[in-house]
């Protein structure tokens, strides 16, 4: 798990917490799919890798970069384990196919026609890439969420880019996709929560049940893509810092209504919007805020906690599972 200094390894079993070392100033992590134990960490000069579960990390490229999100592909592989993509502010998309030895920058990210109107609200004369999704079954298919302006898409690897469609989320954190219903995606946005039934043509965003629409992190059952929880927030700024946050979490099952979940969770809330990933299980789905590790295997409906942080950070960066 990424704060904004440190990265910390958990260990699910014993509850125990441990400080990486070599990772400094972590904007995201990712797992690699194609080797166990691997784990990349993007920064605000660079990516770093792991081959050890997360304990050392070192310089695997894209030095000087503001590295803002990665992802590794479960369908591509390359030399050494899966083809990685990271995404950067300003906004753009880089592949490496060999351990991250070399990268290289996609083309025609910014001819878009919309790239004229992405701005970070923060900072707005820039914008950068905040989430990379591959397609669970199509190599070289992305979804790539600019923050803020549009979700886009590639369905070769970033050598030609599809705009977004007039009716579709606008800001959007984070997209999680069902391995057994890889055309339906599930959108955790600052503008609501949205899905696609197929592959983000057209969008639809059912929000009965929701008491807040600021969307931090979504995540889907590993054992039944209908199961999905976000994570949410009452405003931007009530959502990421310790201390000053009202985060929740919600549960949806198929077509009904949300459900806000209290089991395991402050009533009244009063934690950070917590980063989830969905686990490996059926029912299992993980969970982080500034008090620690969470852990459900029931879908979303109650949760327990795993590991607790000591000192608590301020702020949550990234999330991910080693094998």
């Amino acid at each position: 798990m990424a704060t904004r200094e440190d990265v910390r390894l958990i260990d699910p079993a014993g509850g125990a917490v441990e400080t990486a070392r070599g990772a400094e100033r972590p904007t995201c992590m990712a797992a690699d799919p194609g080797r166990a134990s691997r784990l990349w960490c993007g920064t605000d000069g660079g990516v770093l890798r792991s081959v050890d579960g997360g304990s050392i990390w070192s310089p695997a490229g894209l030095a000087g970069e503001e590295v803002t999100a990665l992802a590794a592909s479960p369908v591509e592989s390359g030399k050494d384990g899966a083809v990685v993509y990271a995404g950067t502010e300003p906004s753009g998309v880089w592949r490496t196919a060999d351990a991250g030895a070399t990268w290289h920058r996609s083309e025609g990210l910014l001819d878009l026609p919309s790239a004229s109107t992405w701005s970070f609200p923060p900072r707005p004369e820039t914008h950068h890439v905040r989430w990379i999704a591959c397609h669970p079954a199509a190599p070289g298919r992305l979804y790539v969420a600019i923050e803020a302006g549009a979700l886009v898409t590639t369905p070769d690897g970033g050598r030609s880019w599809i705009d977004r469609p007039e009716r579709a989320p606008f800001d959007t954190h984070e997209l999680a996709i069902h391995p057994r219903r890889p055309d339906v995606l599930r959108v955790a946005a600052g503008d609501g929560y949205w899905e696609s039934e197929d592959g983000g043509a057209s969008w639809q965003s059912p929000e009965e049940g929701l008491d807040v629409t600021y969307l931090r992190s979504v995540a889907i059952d590993p054992g039944d893509p209908d199961v999905v929880v976000v994570s949410a927030a009452s405003h931007p700024h009530r959502a990421y810092m310790a201390g000053r946050s009202d985060g929740r979490l919600f549960r949806r099952e198929g077509a009904g209504p949300w459900h806000r979940i209290t089991e395991g969770w402050p009533d009244p809330p009063d934690t950070i919007a917590p980063l989830l990933v969905a686990g490996r299980a059926p029912g299992e789905v993980w969970a982080a805020d500034e008090r620690g590790v969470h852990r459900s295997d029931d879908g979303g409906r109650s949760w327990e906690p795993v590991a607790p942080f000591e000192p608590r950070p301020a702020w949550l960066r990234g999330l991910a599972i080693s094998d």
